[in-house]
């Protein structure tokens, strides 16, 4: 695919931040491009603390929440949290679970089952908890888009705190765009248009810790107990995917250091059972090796089996469930790859693939996969992608989007043709019936105003600068921009005009490629690039010299520290 290569040109002092931070001008640049300018910025950029978190107090009807919460339970009614069935949902509820019960409350717990119940609230969920005499409702990481189930429940006299951190629902009129929101007693969800938390982009765990955050203060308990939580909000933000800038960057990155020392039992077994425990715990060991197994109990089987394991109160029965969670996930590869490879040959083979916007319909696909495969067909063609699967109600999916494409924004545009729907601008889900897939392919491609510049993706890069000035003293200076991700992405350098050396293909599946590059001026540098090895060597093969971006690390081999270049992209 045609890339487009963008070098990012955003002005500062960078001299000036360098010897204020005793930083290397390159690092000052690097955190400019992430937005960051005003020296006092920076200074929270490179050492904020947990101390500059916003106050939970700042949340809409935070205060009612939490009068309405401390009533019940002093008066031990009985109180039930509605979470969901991802990695954020999961987390909420736990938190909330932990924190209600810490302050001694009647509490129990529902998530939804993906395939039977679906995601969020819904009529069965109200029925069911009236029958068990349930009091009060606490939604987590769902309830924004419920207005008609908690209207319901308002009726049957249940009382509903809703925390959720999705797009506020809303209808264009005439008179201007109105939001609907729920008729909960309270509703904290900062992207409430009337909300002035100064940070919008929070995930469900967050909001739900702030929620027991602000029940603490008010209770008397100490900072200590509000921070327990913070390990399980960090694997929130990370594994919800949360852009990890201000508040979210300050909490993944002290909830790393709180996970690679955890008491919990939960994570400690799953840290083990996937070879981690003498590793320092990384954004990436989150989003790519813990994360995915705490997913997999929600999309094969069950998500309280992830619930479970955190309230695991005992090291031997953590461990079985953290394998059972990870041989579950290794099932859910396997699933997931073949659903791909389905998905690839309908974008290659059927005209849906010429499309701006994939609709890709996959029946026989487990639905709880196809979140997963839609973002896979998204990086591969750089299109936003639903992946539709058949299931016992209709037709249910998932989508995720590109930069320059709101999903959420183009769901509503064309809401008539949907049974349910709801997410963010890069991603969202649905629910439809089967006659209506052809007609939703239709309509979205037709509302389309994507450009072919915006379908080209887009490689940004930092700095163009020489292989050479990578010496160890700076590449140990980026560990100072970490943790990395999505809105800190790690950062990229580029080089051109550069001579490829005895390159050697290595790997099982002879996906890595390691050699060594010289500039102009015979400065050799050791590199790997991992990926489709053979296509780089015949690709370099018919080329006098190269262009690469690199991201340069210290690579470690039995003892022996070199510096080399991780290559990214080439032309």
């Amino acid at each position: 695919m045609m890339e487009k290569w963008v070098v990012t040109a955003k002005r500062a002092d960078f001299q000036e931040i360098g010897r204020t931070f005793e930083i290397d001008p390159v690092i000052a640049r690097l955190i400019r491009n992430r937005d960051v300018e005003g020296m006092d910025h920076i200074r929270t950029y490179l050492y904020g603390g947990l101390e500059e978190l916003p106050s939970p107090w700042l949340l809409k009807d935070m205060e009612k929440a939490v009068d309405i919460l401390l009533e019940k339970i002093r008066s031990r009614r009985k109180i039930r949290i509605i979470g969901d069935y991802d990695i954020d949902g999961v987390t909420s509820t736990y938190i909330l679970l932990k924190g209600i019960q810490r302050l001694g409350g009647n509490v129990d717990t529902y998530i939804p089952d993906r395939i039977t119940d679906g995601y969020g609230m819904h009529q069965e969920l109200i029925l069911r908890a009236k029958e068990d005499g349930i009091d009060t409702i606490v939604t987590c990481d769902n309830g924004i888009a419920a207005s008609k189930e908690i209207a319901s429940a308002r009726e049957l006299g249940i009382t509903t705190v809703v925390t959720d951190h999705h797009e506020v629902p809303y209808e264009d009129t005439e008179n201007g765009r109105i939001y609907r929101i729920p008729p909960a007693d309270a509703v904290i969800n900062p992207k409430q248009q009337d909300c002035t938390y100064p940070f919008k982009n929070i995930c469900g765990a967050v909001v739900a810790w702030k929620l027991i955050w602000a029940l603490y203060e008010k209770s008397g308990l100490q900072r200590e107990d509000i921070m327990s939580f913070l390990e399980f909000a960090a694997i929130a933000t990370v594994g919800d995917v949360m852009d990890l800038q201000g508040e979210n960057r300050i909490i993944v990155k002290e909830g790393l250091k709180c996970l690679s020392r955890t008491s919990n039992y939960g994570l400690r077994a799953l840290i083990q059972a996937n070879g981690l425990e003498d590793t320092e715990i990384s954004s990436y060991h989150v989003g790519f090796v813990l994360g995915p197994c705490i997913n997999a109990s929600g999309r094969l089987d069950t998500a309280s089996r992830s619930l479970t394991l955190f309230l695991s109160e005992d090291a031997e029965n953590a461990a079985r469930l953290a394998g059972d969670l990870t041989a579950l996930n290794q099932s859910r590869k396997a699933m997931t790859e073949q659903g791909k490879d389905e998905a690839v040959k309908l974008v290659e083979e059927t005209a849906d693939g010429r499309d701006r916007v994939l609709v890709l319909y996959l029946p026989e696909c487990h639905e709880s996969l196809a979140g997963i495969i839609a973002g896979r067909i998204r990086e591969r063609y750089h299109k936003p992608t639903f992946v539709l699967t058949r299931s016992e109600t209709g037709v249910k999916g998932s989508g995720r989007s590109i930069e320059a494409y709101s999903m959420y924004d183009e769901l509503v545009r064309c809401s008539e043709l949907l049974e349910k729907f709801g997410g963010h601008p890069m991603a969202a889900g649905l629910s439809l019936k089967e006659e209506n897939v052809g007609e939703f392919r239709r309509r979205i491609n037709q509302n389309c105003t994507l450009t072919e510049d915006e379908l080209m993706p887009k490689v940004v890069i930092d700095v163009p600068m020489p292989l050479y000035y990578a010496g160890r003293e700076l590449v140990e200076q980026l560990s100072l921009l970490e943790p990395f991700g999505k809105g800190n992405t790690k950062p990229l350098f580029a080089e051109k005009g550069l001579h490829v050396l005895g390159l050697r293909i290595l790997g099982k599946n002879r996906n890595v490629a390691k050699m060594q590059l010289m500039d102009a001026k015979g400065n050799v540098t050791d590199a790997v690039y991992f990926g489709e090895a053979e296509e780089f060597q015949r690709f370099v093969q018919s080329k006098e010299t190269v262009s690469v971006t690199y991201y340069p690390e210290i690579n470690s081999y039995q003892g022996r520290e070199t510096l080399q270049a991780v290559i990214r992209n080439y032309r």
